[in-house]
């Protein structure tokens, strides 16, 4: 959550904790772009609709996340929606904003990524 610690937060689901909701699963995603850690989003994936690899830019640096709106995706449902916007900076001082509906689906009882429209 917003001012928790790396480590208390998303860094324990990046050593494979598992999310309790949809949008905790979301922020720690969020997080490992922030990291750079292709691994875990590859992990929390869907496998139907995971890429093989990612190519993590790192000259694109995450510098911040707002979360617009959820849909579900609580700790007793098999589906949810997150709505959030990401903002980034390039090396040559470009920043960028995008706003994405992401679908979540709980498989094997951990929460994976699905797909997202992305705007």
């Amino acid at each position: 959550m917003p001012g928790t610690p790396y480590a208390d937060c998303c860094g324990r689901l990046h050593e494979g904790a598992a999310a309790a909701t949809a949008e905790e699963l979301m922020r720690s995603r969020y997080s490992a772009f922030v990291v750079g850690d292709e691994g875990y989003l590859l992990r929390t994936w869907h496998p139907r609709t995971r890429p093989e690899s990612l190519g993590l830019d790192p000259r694109h640096r995450w510098t911040g996340l707002e979360v617009l709106e959820t849909a579900d995706g609580a700790p007793g449902d098999d589906t949810g929606t997150v709505t959030y916007r990401a903002r980034s900076r390039d090396t040559a001082g470009g920043r960028h904003e995008m706003t994405e509906l992401a679908h979540f689906a709980r498989r094997v009882g951990r929460w994976v990524y699905v797909d997202g429209d992305v705007s």
